[in-house]
């Protein structure tokens, strides 16, 4: 399937799906069980807003969720008991698979959400959007319930910047559109039909997940969308328009660190794939100035995108789950 083609087949948006009987049938009829599963650090300010929306609406009124978890990275504020006191089932990541020991990074709590919840399908979905609607979890849901071929479903949106003057209605997406893009076009042209190819949000077949291996930091998301596309082509993905996400804007240091950890897992996958043939050392230290009146100041980042293994591998997930390699 040619990017042209999987664009207009396999895109869809999220008002496809607003039959949420029907979509709680198909659900039923495919013996499926689905969980949300909600990343945080400190988020007390909008996770109970998610929480309570998921529930009545998703749990509630139509049972299509199976559970609603927040997974912490340890957070000091009251997202714990906020996310609690509203319905959900709060894990820290830290006292999942103790054994593996605990490292900090969004990619981490993701990865120990396979071991923890029992979906069939899993549903990301970030704490911090400040407009959360039902359809960020159906909309996402909905192509793996109605397409058994598709495996891994990717969330894109407008993405308004939030100013101190009010919402900017353009903007965002911009690692994306400076990095990401320009480096699918050149080594995984089919990848850049993906619209937003680093969105929080999307829906993943358990099969799938269990056999991808996770960056724990900033790298999470690229390395899922060549890993998969290596394994499974194209047409493995779909992705859906969700039309709007307000959130919080990062500041243009953060996104250099962001795009920084980005590079050096896309840079491991190259050579996985055997694009590059051996890469020299990668030093990983980002260098970033910070001016005082006439001074400048060196500020160093040690970036390390360490990865964790297919969850498929560990004998405590294969015991916990029936599941083999």
């Amino acid at each position: 399937m040619n990017p042209r083609e999987w664009l207009q087949r396999n895109t869809f948006h999220h008002s496809a799906f607003w039959d949420l009987k029907q979509l709680v049938a198909e659900k039923e009829r495919q013996g499926l069980r689905i969980s949300l599963c909600i990343p945080t650090l400190n988020e007390e300010k909008t996770i109970g807003k998610e929480v309570v929306l998921f529930r009545s609406e998703l749990v509630s009124r139509y049972p299509l969720l199976d559970e609603i978890a927040v997974m912490d990275s340890g957070s000091t504020d009251r997202t714990r008991e906020v996310a609690a006191s509203f319905g959900a089932d709060v894990y820290v990541a830290g006292d999942i698979l103790p054994d593996m020991g605990t490292k900090q990074g969004k990619g981490e709590n993701l990865w120990k959400a396979i071991y923890q919840l029992k979906g069939d399908i899993i549903v990301y979905v970030d704490a911090d959007i400040k407009n959360i609607r039902p359809h960020f979890a159906y909309g996402l849901v909905g192509p793996l319930i109605q397409r058994p071929e598709v495996q891994y479903v990717k969330a894109f949106y407008d993405r308004p910047l939030v100013m101190s003057g009010g919402v900017r209605p353009s903007g965002g997406g911009r690692v994306t559109e400076i990095l990401i893009r320009p480096l699918f076009s050149l080594f995984f042209p089919d990848l850049s039909a993906m619209i937003q190819p680093l969105s929080g949000e999307y829906a993943v077949r358990r099969e799938v997940l269990e056999r991808l291996s996770f960056p724990i930091g900033y790298g999470v998301e690229t390395a899922h969308l060549i890993d998969v596309y290596r394994q499974r082509g194209l047409e493995a993905f779909g992705q859906t328009d969700l039309d709007r996400r307000v959130h919080r804007n990062q500041s243009t240091r953060d996104l250099g660190k962001m795009a920084f950890g980005i590079l050096q897992t896309f840079l491991s996958r190259l050579q996985a794939a055997g694009l590059v043939t051996e890469l020299p050392h990668l030093h990983s230290a980002l260098r970033q100035f910070l001016a005082r009146d006439n001074m400048y100041e060196l500020i160093e980042h040690h970036i390390v995108e360490e990865e964790r293994p297919p969850m498929i591998t560990l004998p405590a997930y294969q015991e916990r789950f029936g599941r083999r390699p």
